[in-house]
């Protein structure tokens, strides 16, 4: 590769490029490159470090915990609470908010994050990932439950790596989406993946059929649809994809397009989804629309939502623009 840009300098120039950005949030990124480093050493060595299996016991959500899920999130803390640049933390695996040891200095930003998200996957080698979002704290003091709870159109920069075959990660700051991979020699991430756009159109979705007979109506309509083929209205073939790993699932859409459902169950609230909106489905989100998709419950665009709870959750719906669109169309038709 020729004189190639690595994630440190990407970071750098793109923040001078900014007429508000604070230089505060170039080393918060470098840091979490660093942490995801150490998990992306971690997940390759898998057995060879003891690493895999249960931690036999639960986190708040009522999971079982992956030694890795309790390993990574140590990772994450350890690496992001000293820097100076946040005032709190919050995490998938933690019941409170993180604070930041009163020996250490405090910034202005807060750091929501999924340490290891798909570690159902981990035991039998499957892709895992880090998805992590950064708002501005704008307390005085101590931030409180409140500070956190933004919308999505809040976030300052969002993100995810993926531990696959290489380790990617892909990054906005609100200025376009770009990917970086590691260079396993040198240790640094490179810039890769410049600019990624998501096709509008797609002959691809992923969702995890097992629970058809509980999607709503507007589901069930669209996913028949694709697997009418081209006998059906769409008049084409669709392929069908579930990984289990949102990761892994983002990343697909984002280098060849496609749609991603883990809709309302009925068997849930009519408020409540499966992800969670803060570290889950919000960086996606804003990852999703920077690269021209499109992200919603079915029933509203996702970043717009006001959260009521650190680990809220919400269905998610996101891909390619105009598939989107179809499917929060059959959801306000169905609503009439």
């Amino acid at each position: 590769m020729t004189n190639p840009i690595s994630l440190t300098q990407f970071i750098l120039e793109q923040q001078r490029g900014l007429k508000d950005a604070s230089v505060a949030l170039s080393p918060l990124l470098i840091d979490i490159a660093s942490a995801c480093k150490q998990i992306s050493h971690l997940v390759s060595r898998g057995e060879l470090m003891n690493v895999l299996g249960s931690a036999e016991s639960e986190n708040i959500h009522g999971e079982v915990q992956k030694k890795l899920d309790i390993i990574t999130n140590d990772i994450m803390i350890n690496t992001l609470n000293w820097g100076g640049s946040l005032a709190g933390m919050t995490s998938e695996e933690a019941d409170e908010i993180i604070a930041i040891p009163k020996q250490y200095p405090k910034g202005k930003y807060l750091a929501l994050f999924d340490p290891l998200d798909g570690s159902s996957n981990i035991d039998v080698n499957l892709a895992v990932g880090t998805i992590f979002s950064i708002l501005h704290c704008h307390a005085n003091d101590e931030p409180n439950t409140e500070d956190f709870l933004q919308k999505g159109t809040n976030q300052v920069c969002a993100g995810f790596v993926l531990y696959g075959p290489s380790t990617l990660m892909i990054l906005t700051t609100g200025n376009g989406v770009n990917g970086f991979t590691l260079d396993q020699d040198i240790g640094e991430f490179i810039l890769t993946q410049p600019n990624i756009r998501i096709p509008e159109e797609t002959a691809e979705f992923a969702i995890n059929m097992s629970n058809q007979r509980f999607w709503e109506a507007p589901v069930q309509r669209y996913i028949d649809e694709c697997l009418q083929g081209t006998e059906g209205p769409r008049g084409k073939n669709f392929n069908m994809r579930w990984i289990a790993s949102l990761v892994a699932e983002v990343y697909r859409i984002l280098t060849r397009g496609g749609v991603f459902l883990y809709p309302l169950d009925l068997r849930k609230p009519l408020t409540e989804g499966r992800l969670r909106i803060m570290y889950e489905a919000n960086p996606m989100a804003f990852i999703i629309e920077q690269a021209g998709g499109s992200c919603s419950t079915g029933r509203e665009r996702m970043l717009d939502i006001k959260p009521t709870s650190i680990h809220q959750r919400v269905p998610l719906i996101l891909g390619s623009k105009n598939e989107v669109e179809r499917i929060v169309a059959y959801h306000q038709e169905s609503a009439n």
